[in-house]
């Protein structure tokens, strides 16, 4: 049979247009084409994968001259650096400045120098009382701030001035006196004199002049 009379046999079993799109539909309405068509999550998959392989592919450096190519190393180089001085160097502490503690049982933060201030304004109004017990604080607390003594809150006036004694000895005899006169004013309600508060200052003194010995700083 020639070409000619097989196309022409053939012919009348071929839809027209219209009838093979309609059995195009018909055969893609069939529920095993939906089911291996890629779903919503595959598509967004494969999305994902199609940035991540853009963003991390190497580039074609075929083209670059051995300048840029240094020039290019030189900047990634530059760029970890920064990020390990941003990022990677542990940060360092600050060093806060510890809070004063609380002195002989009154919770007074006050730095030395303002209680001898306020000590100073006690004493010219003849507030005898309240110059002693504020110039002895301040002697506390200047020890204190120069990390000489650590009294723990709610020490003892005699259990601060041992301790003192052992970072200054020269002072101890007028460390264990001052710390009398302390207790007694407060205490022993024995009134405070000018005399008494002078003994106080000049131990205040001395302790700010005095250096602590080799033994006692170590």
């Amino acid at each position: 049979m020639s070409p000619a009379a097989l196309i022409a046999s053939v012919a009348p079993l071929l839809p027209d247009p219209d009838q093979a799109q309609e059995w195009a539909e018909r055969e893609l309405a069939d529920p095993s084409y939906q089911a291996a068509e890629p779903s919503v999550i595959d598509r967004a998959a494969q999305a994902v994968v199609r940035f991540l392989d853009d963003l991390l592919r190497i580039p074609n450096t075929d083209g670059w001259g051995p300048a840029a190519l240094i020039v290019l190393a030189a900047l990634v180089v530059a760029a970890i650096v920064v990020g390990i001085l941003i990022w990677g160097r542990p940060r360092r502490s600050v060093r806060a400045t510890p809070a004063a503690r609380a002195l002989f049982d009154d919770d007074d933060t006050r730095s030395a120098d303002e209680l001898r201030a306020e000590a100073e304004a006690a004493a010219r109004r003849g507030a005898w009382d309240d110059a002693v017990m504020l110039r002895f604080r301040a002697v506390a607390r200047g020890l204190s701030e120069r990390g000489l003594v650590d009294p723990p809150p709610g020490a003892t006036v005699r259990a601060f001035a041992r301790e003192a004694a052992r970072a200054l000895p020269a002072l101890a005899e007028g460390l264990e006196t001052a710390a009398t006169t302390f207790d007694d004013v407060r205490y022993l309600r024995r009134p405070g004199t000018a005399e008494r508060y002078r003994l106080v200052v000049e131990l205040d003194d001395a302790a700010v002049r005095t250096r602590p010995s080799p033994v006692s700083a170590t």
